[in-house]
C-alpha cells in the first residue's frame, strides 16, 4: 500500500541527493575558508573532518527523533531554509572569528571548524531522516527504501566533491561558493514549500522573520572581510605597497608574509632568511659566474630576480605547484620569465625527479611556507633525489620554518644529513636556544662546504645569524629521526 503522506520518488531523490552533496560543498569549502587564519595542516583537516561527520551524526539522530513526534512535511522546507540561513552565516563567522582566532592552537582550529560547518551540516542532515520516514510505507520494503537513498546520498556527496575539487574551487572564489550554495539551499526550501503548503506555519509573519533573517546572513557574508586579493587553488593571496619604499611589495599568502620584491632593485633582499640564501648564492662558483639553478617553491621570486640580477647569464628554473600564483606575479611583482628564468607549474617532487642528473649548480627549498609543510618534500627520499639532480660540487638550501621545541627542524637536519655527507645549519641564535619560532636554512653539499667564505658573507647580513656546523650540530640535532615516505609526520612534529 503506498504511504498517503510519501514524496514523490523523484522529489525524494532530489532532497537527499541537494542535502547531502551541499554538505560535502561546505565541508571542502571550510579547508580554505579556515586556511588563511589557522594554516593547512593535517590537524586542520583532521578537525573539520570530524565536525562535520559529528555534526552529520547529531544531525541524523535529530531528524529521526523529529520525524516520529512530528509531521516531516512541516520539516523539510524549514530544515532547508534554517541550512541556507546558517550557510550564509558561515562566512562572517569564520572571517571575523579568524581575526580573533588567528594562529596554529588546537583550541582556534576546532572552533574555526566549528563555525565554518558544524550547524549548517546538522540541518543540512536532518532531511534524510525525515524523507527516508516518509517513504516507508511497507515493512517487507524498507531494506531497498533506506537502501537506495542512502545510496542516492552517498552519490551527492561523490559528485559533490569531485565537483567542488575540479570545477568550482577553479570557477569562483570561496565566498561566491558559500552564497550560491546558501542561495541554492533557499530556493529549494520555498519552493518545496510552496509545493508541500504545509512545510511553513501559514503565518505570513513567520516567513518574514525567515527571509529577514536570510537576507541579514547573505549581507553579513558578502560583506564580511575577506584576507585575499587573489584566492588560487591553493592560497589565499595578497600583494602590499611598502608605505617606505615606492617599489616595495609584500606577498602574503594565506595572511603570512611570505615574499618581499622590490620592483626597482632584485639586489635588494628584505627578509633575513633570503638574504642568508643570496649569501649562499653568492659563495657558489666564482663571484658573477651564471649558474644554473633549480628553486623548488617560487612564491614571490625574489631569489630567483636576485640570482639573474647578480650573475647575468643564469639558467633558472623555478617549479611552482600554483600556477595563479605565477600569473599574479607577472601582474604585480613585476616577473618576466624566459629562456634563462623559465617556469614549469606542478609539484615540486615530480618536477625534480624529471630533471637530469648532475645537472644544477644550486637547488633552492623554498615549499614550506607557515605551519603549510608539504610532507613528501621532507623525506630521504626527496633528498636524495636532490643529490642525484646537483652537480658534485653543487649546493642545496633549504628553508625550513620551526616553532620551539624544534622538533621539525631537528628531524629535517637528521633526515638531510642521511644522505648528504656535508651539512651546516644558518639560524638566529635566540632560534638554535629554543627561545623563538623562526626560519632555518639548512646547508648541504657531497663536498665540504666553505664554511669561513659563508661566515663572511653571513657577517654582512643585516642582523646577527649563527653558521653551525660539526660536533654543534650533532648536538642540536640529538636522536631526531629521519623522516621517510613511510613515515614523516610532519604537522605533529610541528605542533610541538
Amino acid at each position: 500500500m503506498e504511504n498517503p503522506r510519501a514524496l514523490p520518488s523523484g522529489l525524494a531523490t532530489a532532497l537527499v541527493f541537494l542535502a547531502s552533496g551541499a554538505g560535502l560543498v561546505l565541508e571542502i569549502v571550510a579547508l580554505r575558508l579556515v586556511g588563511p587564519y589557522v594554516g593547512v595542516t593535517l590537524q586542520v583537516s583532521s578537525s573539520v573532518i570530524g565536525v562535520s561527520l559529528g555534526a552529520i551524526a547529531y544531525g541524523t539522530w535529530l531528524g529521526g527523533r523529529l520525524a516520529d513526534k512530528l509531521d516531516p512535511r512541516a520539516l523539510l522546507a524549514p530544515a532547508l531554509l534554517l541550512a541556507a540561513i546558517a550557510t550564509a552565516l558561515t562566512l562572517p563567522l569564520v572571517r571575523w572569528g579568524g581575526e580573533i582566532l588567528r594562529g596554529g592552537a588546537a583550541t582556534a582550529v576546532l572552533l574555526l571548524a566549528g563555525m565554518a560547518t558544524f550547524v549548517p551540516m546538522l540541518l543540512l542532515s536532518t532531511i534524510s531522516p525525515m524523507v527516508v520516514k516518509l517513504q516507508l510505507s511497507d515493512l517487507s520494503r524498507t531494506g531497498s527504501v533506506v537502501g537506495r537513498l542512502s545510496s542516492i546520498g552517498t552519490l551527492g556527496g561523490i559528485t559533490a566533491t569531485l565537483g567542488t575539487g575540479f570545477i568550482f574551487v577553479a570557477a569562483m572564489p570561496s565566498s561566491w561558493i558559500v552564497l550560491t550554495l546558501a542561495g541554492l539551499l533557499a530556493a529549494g526550501g520555498f519552493a518545496l514549500g510552496w509545493w508541500l503548503r504545509a512545510s511553513l506555519p501559514g503565518r505570513p509573519r513567520t516567513r518574514a522573520v525567515l527571509v529577514t533573517v536570510g537576507l541579514v546572513g547573505a549581507g553579513l557574508g558578502a560583506s564580511a572581510p575577506t584576507p585575499c586579493d587573489v584566492e588560487t587553488a591553493y592560497h589565499c593571496a595578497r600583494v602590499e605597497n611598502d608605505k617606505n619604499v615606492a617599489g616595495g611589495r609584500t606577498l602574503l599568502l594565506n595572511s603570512a608574509r611570505h615574499s618581499y620584491v622590490d620592483l626597482s632593485d632584485p639586489e635588494h633582499l628584505e627578509f633575513a632568511y633570503v638574504q642568508w640564501l643570496g649569501a649562499l648564492i653568492d659563495v657558489q662558483k666564482s663571484a658573477a659566474a651564471p649558474l644554473d639553478a633549480l628553486h623548488l617553491g617560487g612564491g614571490g621570486f625574489t631569489v630567483p630576480e636576485y640570482v639573474a640580477a647578480t650573475r647575468p647569464g643564469s639558467k633558472q628554473l623555478v617549479v611552482e605547484l600554483d600556477g595563479a600564483l605565477v600569473d599574479l606575479d607577472k601582474r604585480e611583482l613585476g616577473l618576466k620569465t624566459g629562456p634563462d628564468l623559465r617556469v614549469r607549474v606542478g609539484d615540486a617532487r615530480t618536477g625534480l625527479a624529471a630533471q637530469p642528473t648532475d645537472s644544477y649548480d644550486v637547488i633552492v627549498g623554498d615549499a614550506f611556507g607557515h605551519l603549510v609543510v608539504p610532507w613528501h618534500l621532507a623525506t630521504r627520499e626527496m633528498a636524495a633525489d636532490i643529490s642525484r639532480v646537483l652537480r658534485p660540487t653543487g649546493l642545496y638550501a633549504q628553508n625550513v620554518i620551526d616553532y620551539p621545541p624544534d622538533r621539525f627542524i631537528r628531524a629535517e637536519l637528521a633526515t638531510v644529513a642521511a644522505v648528504f655527507p656535508h651539512v651546516a645549519l644558518i639560524a638566529p641564535k635566540a632560534a638554535l636556544a629554543g627561545e623563538t619560532g623562526a626560519n632555518f636554512v639548512i646547508v648541504a653539499a657531497g663536498t665540504p662546504l666553505p664554511l669561513d667564505e659563508i661566515r663572511s658573507h653571513l657577517d654582512l647580513v643585516d642582523e646577527p645569524v649563527e653558521l653551525v656546523s660539526g660536533t654543534a650540530l650533532d648536538a642540536f640535532v640529538d636522536d631526531a629521526r629521519v623522516l621517510t615516505d613511510d613515515y614523516a609526520p610532519v604537522d605533529q612534529l610541528l605542533a610541538g
